[in-house]
């Protein structure tokens, strides 16, 4: 049945709506259009022995640089192992830093200098530190769940696993001490391509028989460095991150050991600085800020570059850069062997 009228009803609201378009047409003609809200912006880039600018003059800041990873923020633990110091308060506490692809890598740390039986005879702790890998994170997530569950040495935060990242990797290890080993005597931090000797750090420059060390920081020193502003090196740091011509003294990112008070003071004060992405480098920065210098250690102790391996030279060394998982396998038996004729030091 058809109903009389029906499109002239059909009609109105068609005409209502083409009357109101309209009027919304002739409104947002004569309105500016409206921007969409700013970005959130970050404290601007870390510039020490610099006054900040007063109020009447100040300038907007800028926005985070992707190279400047955000900081301080609430990264969640992935894998963790709260209860490692419960027992007891280690002597030192080996935070090695590893991706997480590298199960070789973790392998022969273990079974070489990061076995926990390796450093003199005092007690000590290894823990792997590692993040998200950028493409595989969920198959790897898998595999290192297993390898925790195995090894319990293995702490993950969610934050994506990358060279400009690492400074994240060693807070978290600092994070780690801070919260649930602060008892912790001395933290060395250390990559898993070098041949270290725990040994002879123990007993050279620790010195268990000493009260401990406050206020100490030691390795390779860097001094009058600064941050490279060509974009073709990795170690990249544009001055948007990093305003100064230099750096103060640091040590070298391989391998380096804090005292632990100052591992809890440095990770306390690294909540207050706008990050950088050149690790160690930072902690440098964190030192400046805390007023509190490097220590020197002999010269050669802790080597940067590689050096052919020769037991009775490397008995007498901390660190040698450059040392892959499986040269590390084959030596690391002969480094443990007699001494073989080596003269005293």
């Amino acid at each position: 049945m058809k109903c009389p009228g029906s499109p002239r009803v059909l009609l109105v609201p068609a005409a209502l709506s083409l009357a109101l378009l309209g009027l919304r047409l002739q409104r947002d003609a004569q309105e500016p259009f409206a921007t969409a809200p700013e970005p959130e912006t970050e404290p601007g880039p870390f510039a020490w022995q610099e006054a900040p600018p007063a109020a009447s003059t100040a300038r907007p800041v800028a926005p985070r640089h992707p190279l400047q990873p955000p900081y301080p923020y609430p990264y969640r633990f992935l894998l963790n192992e709260p209860h490692k110091c419960r027992e007891q308060a280690p002597f030192l506490v080996l935070l090695v830093v590893s991706e997480p692809q590298d199960t070789a890598g973790r392998h022969a740390v273990r079974r070489t200098w990061g076995n926990e039986s390796a450093a003199g005879g005092v007690p000590a702790l290894r823990l792997f530190l590692t993040g998200v890998h950028p493409v595989f994170g969920g198959p790897l997530q898998r595999l290192l769940e297993e390898e925790s569950a195995l090894h319990h040495d293995v702490l993950q935060q969610d934050f994506l696993d990358t060279y400009n990242n690492l400074t994240l990797k060693t807070l978290m290890g600092l994070e780690w001490v801070s919260k649930h080993c602060p008892g912790a005597r001395y933290v060395l931090k250390a990559d898993t391509d070098i041949f270290l000797n725990p040994a002879f750090l123990v007993r050279e420059l620790l010195q268990p028989q000493l009260p401990p060390k406050r206020d100490f920081m030691t390795g390779h020193i860097y001094r009058n460095t600064g941050p490279l502003r060509s974009r073709a090196f990795k170690w990249y740091v544009p001055p948007e991150v990093y305003p100064n011509k230099t750096y103060p003294p640091y040590c070298g990112g391989p391998a380096y050991v804090l005292s632990g008070d100052l591992a809890r003071k440095v990770y306390a004060v690294a909540q207050t600085l706008p990050l950088i992405n050149m690790e160690d480098s930072f902690m440098g920065l964190c030192l400046h800020a805390l007023g509190v210098g490097v220590t020197s250690s002999p010269w050669g102790l802790f080597n940067m570059n590689r050096l052919d391996y020769d037991k009775c030279r490397f008995s007498r060394l901390v660190m040698v850069h450059h040392y892959s998982p499986a040269e590390l396998l084959r030596l690391w038996p002969h480094f443990q062997g007699p001494e073989g004729g080596c003269a005293p030091p």
